[in-house]
């Protein structure tokens, strides 16, 4: 049985924002080429993003290497184990970087549970105060964690003033409407055209155009109709299509959108 044909990537005339990858994680030898692919998607801006102390220079040394590329540093909740004061004085030191545009990507994770969950929310607490003290923006990661993770921002509701995103939202229209309420952004990605996805489409539908922003989590999360493969920034057209469908909107107006929103929450509206 032949293989369904898959579709060309199709073009649009806004530029757009990748807000949320991990490039060191896809083939870094073969940067030139990624930066290439995505250049002709029309993905003219990148944010890289830190998960680990293992990982943060390179991220770091990333956000330096391309005028195009820009970069977060924070522990994800995989790793707080390897969270110290080490770790937090490099957090901090970087932020003052103007390449370093975000604290993240922090949070919670209770479905892998890969790390105790009271350490969890002790290495989000003292993340979001680095934020708080520094006026950055942060990148959350949450996951089966609706309940802490709005008790947790709630708590912050008066200090961490720049807000930031809940990325790759799974979560429930509840954490929704509560982080929208709040000035939140929500980042959504390839998850968006999986078949098994309705709750997303859910709150992408309730979410307002102002509140989107567009991101692959490459490598992982392909989009429909590259599932199977490796995934890149120059697969965010399909994701953008997507949510210009759900919201019953024309995609190059969503683009625009979702540029100025990118632009007003990681670098106060202008780079």
């Amino acid at each position: 049985m032949s293989k369904k044909k898959r579709r060309d990537i199709p073009k649009f005339q806004t530029p757009i924002f990748e807000t949320h990858c991990h490039l060191d994680y896809l083939d870094t030898a073969d940067l030139e080429s990624t930066l290439a692919r995505a250049t002709d998607a029309g993905v003219v801006q990148i944010i890289t993003i830190a998960v680990s102390a293992d990982n943060m220079d390179k991220v770091y040394d990333l956000a330096h290497s391309s005028p195009t590329i820009w970069g977060t540093q924070g522990i994800h909740p995989h790793e707080v184990a390897s969270y110290t004061l080490d770790v937090e004085r490099t957090i901090r030191e970087r932020c003052a970087d103007p390449r370093i545009v975000a604290v993240g990507e922090i949070g919670l994770d209770y479905y892998y549970d890969h790390a105790d969950r009271a350490t969890q929310r002790a290495v989000f607490e003292q993340q979001l105060q680095i934020a708080a003290d520094l006026d950055m923006p942060v990148v959350i990661h949450s996951r089966d964690a609706d309940d802490d993770t709005h008790s947790i921002l709630n708590n912050f509701s008066s200090s961490l003033l720049k807000r930031g995103v809940i990325h790759s939202f799974t979560s429930s229209l509840s954490l929704a409407e509560f982080a929208l309420e709040q000035g939140f952004m929500l980042g959504f990605n390839g998850i968006t055209t999986f078949n098994n996805a309705d709750n997303v489409r859910a709150v992408v539908a309730i979410t307002p155009l102002k509140h989107i922003l567009l991101e692959t989590d490459a490598p992982y999360l392909t989009p429909v109709p590259y599932r199977g493969r490796v995934n890149a920034p120059c697969y965010l057209p399909f994701i953008a299509e997507k949510i210009a469908e759900i919201k019953n909107c024309d995609v190059e107006g969503l683009l625009s959108q979702a540029w100025d929103n990118s632009l007003s929450l990681f670098f106060e509206g202008s780079i």
